[in-house]
């Protein structure tokens, strides 16, 4: 561990709060362009019949009563969201909203943080619940996310805080 993290306090609950509803926002924005991408891609096939209708005249109504199309979109959807986390906290440790409220994300592991450790941390966040954690641990201010995937995430001076001054923060 880099002697330089340790100079950081960890990240309190409502700052990380404020981070996950600032990226709440971008995950959403996120969600509804993948979805009407994938929407316009799926309208396509379908009028130019690569893929059948299924009796139906307008390719909504075919998105609409189709379970299969309806997932199709919803889990390409999907899939951008889990994406921009692990992207972002894999590639410098912080979301758009943890870089506004200067919160950063460390390894508390001799192992690197890749990708599989990221997508553990997001699962284990149960949709931010796992953030309440921080609340009852007064003492070490980690959340259910951060023991289970073996990170803490830390508070950063403004100057830390720019891409600049990451080479120095690296695990």
């Amino acid at each position: 561990m880099n002697s330089t993290k340790l100079t950081f306090p960890r990240a309190g609950f409502f700052r990380r709060l404020a981070a996950i509803v600032y990226d709440l926002l971008v995950a959403t924005a996120i969600f509804m362009v993948a979805g009407i991408v994938s929407t316009v891609v799926v309208i396509v096939l379908l009028e130019n019949k690569v893929l059948d209708k299924q009796g139906y005249t307008h390719s909504m109504d075919v998105i609409s009563h189709s379970p299969l199309y309806a997932n199709i979109i919803f889990g390409w959807s999907l899939l951008w969201v889990v994406g921009f986390f692990l992207w972002f906290w894999r590639n410098g440790g912080q979301t758009i909203g943890m870089r506004a409220w200067r919160l950063k994300l460390f390894s508390t592991s001799e192992q690197p943080f890749g990708y599989g450790r990221a997508l553990l941390r997001l699962l284990s966040a149960l949709g931010g619940i796992g953030t309440l954690f921080v609340l009852f641990d007064v003492k070490n201010k980690l959340s259910l996310q951060d023991r289970i995937a073996k990170t803490e995430m830390l508070y950063l001076s403004k100057e830390a805080n720019h891409h600049a001054a990451w080479k120095d923060l690296q695990d």
